[in-house]
């Protein structure tokens, strides 16, 4: 779903002008409510503390698949918004809306295009979600494990 906008000049994802997101990525960029780019930059040079680089939850990405794990005919590009990272795995929404898993062993390389979030350690955000979602899964667990012992009495008083 291209909006057919185009985009004049860019800032890049290091806060510099003159480049221009890919035409896949102007869709992701507007639906995610076209954030000011120059702010969420990489820093790569400077004090140890004011540097900041790394993929990040959002970031608008392209991958590089080992053509031998492609469909014959398939390109080995995918490109689209980094939902998650894990151990073993990397989830994408490509730039056709599909939800896509990838063993990090058939990845060659991944080129950032833009980040759409903060740095993890400024995005309040995120942190409020994921202490949110650590109460969630500890009272789940617990839940659990109550039901699993059989001794569910929190109906019980005293």
């Amino acid at each position: 779903m291209y909006l057919g906008l185009t985009i004049g000049i860019m800032p890049s994802t290091d806060g510099e002008q003159g480049r221009d997101l890919p035409d896949w990525a102007e869709t992701m960029y507007y639906a995610y409510g076209s954030p000011d780019l120059s702010t969420r930059g990489d820093v790569y040079v400077g004090p140890l503390i004011g540097r900041k680089s790394g993929l990040r939850k959002d970031d608008l990405v392209e991958m590089v698949i080992d053509a031998r794990s492609v469909k014959s005919g398939e390109a080995n590009i995918i490109r689209g918004m980094l939902i998650s990272t894990g151990r073993s795995s990397i989830d994408i929404l490509d730039e056709n809306d599909q939800f896509r898993s990838f063993s990090r062993d058939v990845i060659v390389e991944i080129r950032l295009v833009a980040h759409m979030r903060p740095q993890y350690i400024d995005d309040d955000e995120l942190l409020f979600f994921e202490r949110e979602d650590m109460r969630r899964r500890t009272s789940v667990s617990e839940q659990a494990e109550r039901k699993a012992d059989g001794h569910d009495d929190s109906h019980v008083w005293g």
